[in-house]
């Protein structure tokens, strides 16, 4: 049965009831179709750093900058053109600035007034009036409509256009018209953000990126292991609740937990100076006593389920505790602690009654926690382990792969699965997790699944053999910290490889490619962020400051305009006063990766082949009114 068969076109006709109606709906959608295509913004590896993610969110990358250069290059100095952007970028907080050394503030507000409606205009320039007036926001959506689509020099309505501005200014309306306005020019020029990954880590304001990101106008986030370790956390993984405050003593980052969150960590805290008394401080007490606590679950959860494969993780009941070693890969380490009063030698990943308690406590805190909660929802509402959008395969971590280049089978189950049958996979048991009836065996699985994503052999997400945590907390020598990278990494230095990855997930054209997070692009070392012959672009975004040392750079971000791919390379942000008080923008270099031949149009995005679906929809009701299988329903 086709999408057009009777049925479907009778229903059709309730909302276009008419002849004339069908074609001025074809007639509007195949305009749509040759307008160019919306651009893309791509960024990664965000890692809780707000600040400077809240700047290439306002500065899309660098690209107003450039559209405010392409306006006024030749008739503005630089100062004043970097002043401009600044005030799109932080209206409120500029114009409080501005106002105390403004003398004339009236002149100021006029001339800023034309300058910001010139960007706007130009910004609005590809879209349809109708998707240029629902960005607007309600209050000025009739005047700012009105002032993109009068020109100031037209006779006719060049007192009409003035006096709008003067009205806006004599009613002391101008702050909040200039808010308005930078808000619009910063939502059209991105037309959909993609965040592929890694919302989540040790900086300190994920909660506040997360509400950001909740208020965009369209976005979607290819999940990555920092942020599934929190999910599972909200949904109930006593594993993963663990991880996440190991983590957080362990990066001094337990403020955002309570704060940010609410999660009641005092708990912890008591059990902790209670059962450890040695001279270091309190977060050092606390953070060894939920990493006892995490390796324990772990081993749980590992004894639960052998098809994760990861008995090599079981180390607790390898201790020697009369010469305090353990071994790893075949080779006896000493540990650098003694004090292990918790581990029972011969049970000891059971925790102490005193341990269980602070676990329960742990997992209603969070739980109870209705921010967690309405992020944790959003990520999955708007997440997921992969996209394919417009030609684009995009994900965090890997595509699990045999050393021989195949795809990687995992049974879970009774069933192998590989490629993207496993992400498939994946993605709902996660869903699961948080989703299943609580206390059934499918949410448990779930949550225990939740924590193998986050570091398990052979995850999508983690794409290493191991996770060292418990090496690199108690064995002194290096060698035993070693995490081998999934051979993935290695595969896609490959064309081949990376055509043979887009074609597992339907993309078979030309043009298609691999946008991945998580690995940090070594800069500094010659490193390039694209490999596979062109095929795939690595756009870890290095937000996070500890990792800036290892880049030499502030990472990648994308953009895919109807001009073709462009790739920007950042240098760090210097903080926020900074930007306001001293225009600082964030350095950005950008490296035209690939061109369009002709101007990409809406009608080769998936955006473009829907309403192509649509139109054709539409002609077969108009086919069907005029042949009379279906009747007009005049009003």
């Amino acid at each position: 049965m086709t999408r057009t068969n009777s049925k479907y076109l009778e229903l059709l006709s309730e909302q276009y009831p008419t002849i004339q109606s069908a074609c001025t709906e074809i007639i509007n959608l195949q305009a749509i179709l040759n307008l160019p295509k919306g651009t893309e913004h791509f960024v990664s590896d965000i890692h809780g750093e707000a600040e400077a993610f809240t700047h290439i969110l306002n500065n899309a990358s660098g690209v107003i900058r450039e559209k405010v250069d392409i306006l006024f290059e030749k008739s503005l100095s630089s100062a004043v053109r970097t002043e401009l952007c600044t005030l799109i970028y932080y209206p409120e907080r500029k114009l409080e600035e501005i106002k105390q050394n403004e003398k004339d503030m009236y002149e100021w507000y006029r001339i800023t007034l034309y300058r910001l409606i010139d960007v706007c205009r130009l910004c609005a320039s590809k879209y349809t009036r109708s998707k240029v007036r629902k960005a607007c926001p309600q209050d000025f959506s009739y005047i700012i409509d009105e002032l993109l689509h009068t020109d100031s020099a037209d006779r006719n309505k060049q007192n009409y256009y003035e006096n709008i501005v003067k009205t806006i200014l004599d009613v002391d309306r101008a702050d909040a018209f200039i808010t308005a306005l930078t808000g619009v020019i910063k939502r059209l020029v991105v037309d959909r953000l993609h965040v592929v990954g890694d919302v989540f880590d040790r900086g300190p304001h994920a909660d506040v990126i997360l509400d950001k990101l909740m208020n965009h106008h369209s976005v979607d986030i290819q999940w990555g292991n920092h942020d599934i370790l929190w999910m599972g956390a909200a949904a109930g993984s006593a594993a993963c609740i663990a991880c996440v405050l190991n983590i957080s003593t362990k990066y001094s980052n337990i403020d955002f937990v309570e704060n940010a969150y609410g999660i009641n960590l005092r708990p912890l805290a008591l059990f902790a100076q209670q059962t450890y008394t040695d001279d270091t401080d309190l977060l050092d007490h606390m953070h060894k006593a939920i990493a006892i606590i995490q390796f324990k679950l772990e081993g749980q959860a590992i004894l639960r389920h052998p098809e994760f494969n990861m008995e090599d993780r079981l180390l607790l009941d390898k201790i020697d505790f009369k010469d305090m070693s353990v071994p790893v890969g075949g080779q006896r380490y000493a540990l650098n602690d003694s004090d292990f009063p918790t581990i029972d030698p011969k049970n000891p990943y059971e925790l102490t009654s005193e341990e269980a308690d602070v676990v329960t406590q742990l997992i209603s805190s969070f739980a109870q926690s209705e921010k967690l909660q309405r992020h944790v929802k959003f990520l999955f509402s708007q997440g997921s382990l992969y996209k394919v959008f417009n030609g684009t395969l995009l994900f965090h971590g890997c595509i699990p792969m045999t050393e021989e280049g195949d795809f990687y089978a995992l049974t879970f189950g009774k069933t192998p699965r590989s490629g993207k049958e496993f992400m498939d996979y994946a993605d709902a048991l996660a869903r699961q997790g948080y989703y299943g009836q609580d206390g059934s065996d499918i949410r448990k699985y779930g949550q225990d699944f939740l924590w193998y994503l986050w570091c398990g052999r052979r995850s999508p997400l983690f794409g290493r053999s191991k996770i060292a945590t418990f090496e690199r907390m108690f064995i002194d020598d290096k060698d035993a910290w070693k995490e081998e990278k999934d051979p993935y990494y290695k595969h896609v230095e490959s064309q081949e490889m990376c055509e043979k990855i887009l074609q597992e997930f339907g993309l078979t054209d030309q043009y298609s490619h691999i946008v991945n997070g998580h690995v940090p692009v070594r800069f500094k070392d010659g490193e390039f962020p694209v490999r596979g012959g062109g095929k795939m672009i690595v756009i870890d975004g290095g937000f996070c400051r500890a990792y800036q040392t290892q880049t030499g750079i502030a990472g990648y971000t994308m953009f895919y305009s109807s001009y073709g791919i462009r790739l920007v390379s950042h240098e760090p942000f210097s903080g926020l006063v900074d930007a306001i008080q001293h225009n600082k923008d964030i350095l950005s270099t950008y490296v035209v990766f690939d061109t369009a031949q002709t101007r990409i149009t809406v009608g080769e995005t998936d955006v473009g082949r829907e309403l192509q679906a649509d139109i054709d929809d539409l002609n077969a009701l108009l086919t069907a009114y005029r042949n009379g299988t279906v009747k007009e329903k005049h009003l």
